[in-house]
């Protein structure tokens, strides 16, 4: 199977579900994945780093997970945050039945699985987590990123890993040049994880932000 085809609506290769672990200093969940998803032997290195280095949300509020897949970054921080609800968008429709799957397998009632047209239009969101579908192409992932950033709340902040030879520092460029105080917090093993603020309301000036841009 081409591993493209894990962001259509619906994988055309045919279900074949498994067990994984996923192991965090802080916890341990045992998911199922399968076929047409995303990562579905291990968990991905990129999710890995971003699930381990990323700092906890700046404010209380909802959290999203932007191309959850099977869950891995939602389901974390469901766990980590019992109290508050967290999304998990994703337009691959197999991703989203494992996310339900597992979260009621982890006994989590805080986890909401949802295409993104059915995101309430007037939610905003605390912290995004996201391991961003970048094999999208660079359109699509800028319309992605737009849309979702978007949706951030005043005080609230996006955590994205990317890799650095497949864009990083580009995008965070771009995301700066279009308004979103964008810094870089960490890099570990070719991965960076940038963090991105609201764009400033009129009358503010831009955030002089958190961590290295270097």
């Amino acid at each position: 199977m081409s591993g493209s085809h894990y962001f259509t609506g619906a994988p055309e290769v045919a279900s074949e579900r498994r067990p994984i672990t996923v192991t965090l200093p802080d916890l341990t969940l045992e998911l199922t994945t399968d076929a047409g998803v995303f990562s579905r032997t291990r968990l991905d290195p990129g999710t890995r780093i971003l699930l381990e280095h990323a700092p906890q949300p700046r404010v209380r509020g909802p959290i999203l997970d932007v191309g959850c897949g099977y869950g891995p970054i939602a389901l974390t921080w469901a766990t980590r945050r019992k109290r508050l609800p967290v999304w998990a968008v994703d337009v691959n429709g197999r991703a989203l039945e494992l996310v339900r799957h597992n979260a009621e397998s982890l006994g989590l009632g805080n986890v909401q699985a949802a295409l993104p047209e059915e995101v309430p239009a007037d939610l905003r969101f605390a912290a995004i987590y996201s391991n961003p579908p970048i094999r999208i192409g660079k359109t699509a992932l800028r319309r992605l990123l737009e849309q979702w950033l978007g949706r951030l709340a005043p005080d609230g902040s996006a955590f994205l890993v990317v890799q650095k030879h497949l864009g990083s520092d580009s995008l965070q460029k771009w995301l700066n040049e279009q308004g979103w105080p964008t810094t870089r917090l960490t890099s570990v093993n070719g991965f960076r994880i940038l963090e991105a603020r609201p764009r400033p309301t009129a009358g503010e000036g831009p955030e002089s932000g958190r961590g290295t841009t270097s």
